[in-house]
């Protein structure tokens, strides 16, 4: 058993504090035969508690009286340590009994959105748009393994030979890919993509130029009238971050349900009906998919229904409830244009039903979809709207768009900085009436707005 928890606690530096104690001295890694210790002393601590009597007491008095009986055995091991070598090996302890590891760390740190394991011995992480190695490592594969594997139990998923692929979460909302050999040659890969607790607002996109102030007063307009949205753009565009900004523009008295493969979307609505898709059961049955939600959220009495990512059948059953009554809904799908994005929907839709004329499949997404919003990242890993456009409707078996807002690329500055401009196309888009009906009334000047950046 450890240490009497009537024991007063020994204060503990928070990772804020730990951080700025070792500001400009990079952390080294253990010597090879210290990991060796890090792991005999893991496997002695797990002896002598019981985590789950543990797991009834607050979380911060069980790592202290843990971290107390971690020292204990740390001062009873032969191996001469210094003091910041006791900490360390301490601290990566208690990260492999209470979180993920050598991961621990990374997933502190607020400047990070990605994470990327490849095999034991490699992890990457993006800042602010932008990959680079850091100096964490795993002992082998099986020590990455057990972490996966840590993460898809917690959501009641699992990852072995017969189920090498999972999607699942952490506990803040992130979400995590993972695929193991024998799909991944070189060991298990996982990819943590991170869920911002600080999410960005309206305002946020504005001050940091991913769009300029009209057209966001445009997008508000638009979810206020309760347009259908689709938001475009690759991986990493942005994509859910503008769709969580939106959202901040619905009525808080309408009821919404939103439908995610991995639930990471933070509305702020009083009402709101979260459904996420479930993976099948050890038999291969028991799958329920983002269609089967679908069907049955339109039953459910929603004012707007919010899927995460379009990327399959479900696409049929998104514009016939577009087309019946459920307007204002918005969801994401990936494409490089507007254009292509029109492309993409045909595809989906007719995977859905491949009986449908592709004239009937254009009606439906240009009876359906009002406006079309383009994400890109660029080079210098910034994130920018670089169009938002109309769907106006059909011209023989082609559904027309316009754009009203684009974002023009110029070039780069000697620092590596995009340069460019975002510009109103000065074109008065179709659903202006829409939004006189429901009251609205935008500024005159605004389609005919020129920004650089």
């Amino acid at each position: 058993m450890i240490p009497n928890l009537e024991q007063k606690p020994v204060p503990q530096l928070s990772w804020e504090q730990r951080l700025l104690k070792s500001a400009g001295r990079p952390k080294t890694a253990l010597k090879p035969e210290y990991q060796e210790l890090k792991f005999t002393l893991h496997r002695k601590l797990l002896d002598k508690i019981n985590l789950e009597a543990l797991a009834t007491i607050d979380n911060q008095r069980v790592r202290a009286e843990v971290r107390q009986a971690l020292i204990s055995l740390i001062d009873g091991e032969p191996t001469l340590l210094s003091a910041l070598e006791k900490q360390q090996i301490c601290d990566e302890v208690l990260d492999e009994v209470f979180g993920l590891g050598p991961l621990e760390p990374l997933l502190q740190d607020p400047t990070i959105s990605d994470i990327l394991v490849n095999g034991s011995k490699q992890v990457y992480v993006e800042r602010k748009g932008v990959l680079e190695l850091t100096s964490v490592t795993f002992r082998d594969n099986a020590h990455l393994l057990r972490i996966i594997d840590k993460i898809v139990s917690q959501v009641g998923r699992r990852v072995d030979e017969s189920n090498p692929m999972v999607d699942a979460r952490l506990l803040d909302g992130s979400r995590v890919n993972a695929i193991i050999p024998p799909l991944a040659l070189d060991g298990p890969v996982m990819s943590i993509r991170r869920f911002s607790q600080d999410k960005l607002m309206p305002a946020d996109l504005v001050e940091r130029k991913a769009m300029t102030r009209g057209m966001m007063e445009l997008l508000e307009a638009a979810v206020k009238a309760r347009l259908n949205i689709i938001i475009i753009g690759g991986t990493g565009a942005g994509k859910t971050t503008l769709l969580n900004a939106l959202s901040f523009f619905i009525n808080p008295k309408e009821r919404i349900v939103t439908i995610e493969d991995a639930a990471e979307l933070q509305l702020k609505q009083p009402h709101v009906v979260r459904l996420e898709t479930r993976p099948p059961n050890l038999e291969g049955h028991g799958a329920v998919r983002q269609r089967e939600l679908l069907i049955n959220s339109l039953r459910m009495r929603p004012d707007r229904i919010v899927v995460g990512e379009v990327r399959g059948p479900e696409a049929l059953d998104m514009l016939q409830a577009m087309n019946t009554g459920h307007d204002g809904s918005l969801t994401t799908i990936h494409a490089n244009s507007p254009r292509d994005g029109i492309s993409r929907l045909e595809v989906m839709v007719s995977m859905a039903n491949s009986s449908m004329q592709l004239i009937s499949i254009r009606q439906q997404i240009a009876s359906a979809v009002h406006l079309l919003v383009q994400a890109a990242r660029f080079s210098d890993g910034s994130r920018r709207v670089t169009n938002i456009t109309e769907v106006t409707g059909m011209e023989g078996e082609i559904v027309t768009l316009q754009d009203i807002f684009v974002f023009e690329k110029r070039g780069m500055s000697p620092e590596g900085r995009v340069l460019g401009r975002f510009a109103a196309t000065g074109i008065r888009p179709k659903f202006y009436e829409k939004l006189l009906a429901a009251g609205i009334r935008l500024r005159p000047d605004i389609f005919d707005e020129v920004e650089e950046v």
